[in-house]
């Protein structure tokens, strides 16, 4: 089995061992001379490096997608985990266990699928049913249903991912269907089902996560579109105007134009698949960024680009709280409890003399106002 994992990196020790590359850049120093900046990564998540010395024998002998082994320091910059790298070697594919590798759901896929035929199965719509039934039966489509991520980076970006973040979006859309009776459950589930199917030819995941030339030339929406017109020759006599929804739903997940939807979702089937989709996403974008944060202190984790804001790291917050109010009621200091004070000195100031001539009114003001002026005098 694989050692160290990247969750297992401790600040300030030696590390050795062997991780995949996600990223390659030769840059240079302001010598003139090249230094490495890489993002290595195993299942457990990705981590900086920077290779100094000795870059010219090495920077042509591995690339993106190899498997290398490192020895270095990992160290702390910029609150942030970097692992220095003072010796490096390729490791051929033979020698790993890719699955080490690659981070993948902690549901067993074949159980998600078979979850996944249970509920389509439960659809009364028979020409809805038949058409979904049909892209699990194909093979090399269920395959790859169920191995796929749901993303390269931003949410459900794991092997098992795609039909992961569906089985979510189908929960989703029953409760939803409970509250609003108006709404065609088995229209919803379709288009929860078939939204993101192109994703299994969009995008790549053998080794990486990336595009494919198609995705990255047409994208899923699309790749999608084209593979319900193939099965639906298979069912000549599904509705016109109920096929004219599924494409919609497909068309219009992304909810607006200007996230790549053609055309605004326009019924109500539509815009709350749109939503509901967009609140799992999301949901599962605030767990991973909080799991694999890299800030070392704080309570806040970097800042996500996709969201435009930071996130809580809540029970860190939660749990700091509890330890400082445990210190204090043990009169303990706790690490961020401030300095002791220094003992006042023999003869006290005329303005704390003052204050303390009437004990009979004390004054909060007052002793704040002597406080400060004492803090003051102190700090010259």
């Amino acid at each position: 089995m694989k050692s160290p994992y990247v969750s297992e990196l401790e600040a300030g020790k030696v590390v050795v061992g062997t991780f995949l590359v996600h990223s390659k850049e030769v840059r240079q120093k302001k010598s003139g001379e090249p230094y490495l900046s890489l993002g290595l990564g195993d299942r457990t998540g990705e981590l900086e490096a920077k290779m100094w010395d000795n870059v010219v024998e090495v920077m042509d002998t591995f690339e993106r997608d190899d498997f290398v082994k490192v020895k270095g320091l990992l160290q702390i910059y910029n609150n942030r985990p970097q692992l220095t790298i003072h010796k490096m070697q390729r490791v051929p594919d033979g020698e790993v266990d890719l699955a080490d590798y690659l981070p993948a759901s902690r549901r067993d896929p074949d159980e998600m699928l078979a979850e996944l035929r249970g509920i389509i199965a439960g659809m009364s719509n028979p020409h809805l049913r038949a058409l979904v039934e049909l892209f699990l039966d194909d093979e090399d489509i269920a395959a790859r249903y169920k191995k796929a991520p749901a993303a390269k980076l931003i949410h459900h970006a794991y092997l098992g991912g795609l039909i992961e973040h569906v089985l979510s979006l189908c929960h989703l859309c029953r409760l939803a269907a409970q509250h609003y009776r108006t709404v065609d459950l088995d229209l919803l589930l379709a288009g929860a089902v078939l939204h993101d199917v192109g994703k299994i030819y969009e995008l790549t995941y053998d080794r990486s996560f990336g595009y494919s030339s198609e995705g990255q030339l047409v994208g899923h929406i699309v790749i999608g579109l084209r593979l319900i017109e193939r099965k639906l020759v298979h069912l000549p006599h599904f509705p016109a105007r109920l096929r004219t929804l599924v494409e919609h739903l497909v068309l219009s997940h992304h909810g607006q134009l200007e996230f790549g939807s053609p055309k605004l979702p326009q019924f109500r089937e539509a815009l709350l698949l749109y939503y509901l989709d967009d609140l799992d996403a999301k949901m599962d974008h605030i767990r991973a960024m909080v799991e694999q944060d890299r800030q070392v202190e704080g309570h806040w984790t970097g800042y996500s680009t996709s969201l435009e804001r930071v996130v809580l790291k809540k029970l860190k917050y939660l749990a700091d709280e509890e330890r400082e109010d445990s210190g204090a009621l043990l009169g303990t200091p706790s690490e961020d409890s401030p300095p002791p004070r220094k003992p006042a000195p023999a003869e006290a100031p005329k303005h704390r003399e003052a204050a303390r001539r009437d004990d009979r009114t004390p004054s909060l003001f007052g002793e704040k106002l002597g406080q400060a002026l004492e803090n003051r005098r102190e700090d010259k």
